[in-house]
């Protein structure tokens, strides 16, 4: 599976920014997909993810009422709506994709990464 992370950039606190990866090179309705982050200095963590469905969704708390991730199976898609965005927020951004159940937010659950989008976010 290749994926391919768009829609990073530079926001002010507050704003919002869509995060979208395309996945190509096999079935992509037979994986969970998430979206993890990595601050400069931090380990990645995990901030979202999706079932194959697209019917469940888990994420990590700071990103609960503020992100929405989706997919579309018929695209090959997934996606991260990101409203509220606070500086903190600031990392560059994962697409994953794995095969085992959409609730495990260890790294080691997925088996396919993105090259990863920079999103910043100024105060």
């Amino acid at each position: 599976v290749q994926l391919v992370e768009s829609g990073g950039g530079l926001v002010q606190a507050g704003g919002s920014l869509r995060l979208s990866c395309a996945a190509s090179g096999s079935i992509f309705s037979l994986y969970v997909m998430g979206w993890f982050r990595q601050a400069p200095g931090l380990e990645r963590e995990f901030v979202a993810a999706i079932s194959r469905s697209g019917y469940s969704t888990f994420y990590e708390d700071s990103a609960k009422d503020r992100f929405t991730i989706s997919r579309d199976n018929a695209k090959n898609t997934v996606a991260l709506q990101m409203n509220s965005l606070k500086p903190e927020d600031t990392a560059v951004y994962y697409c994953a994709a794995g095969r085992g159940g959409f609730a495990d937010t260890r790294e080691q659950a997925y088996d396919y990464w993105g090259q990863g989008t920079q999103v910043t976010v100024s105060s």
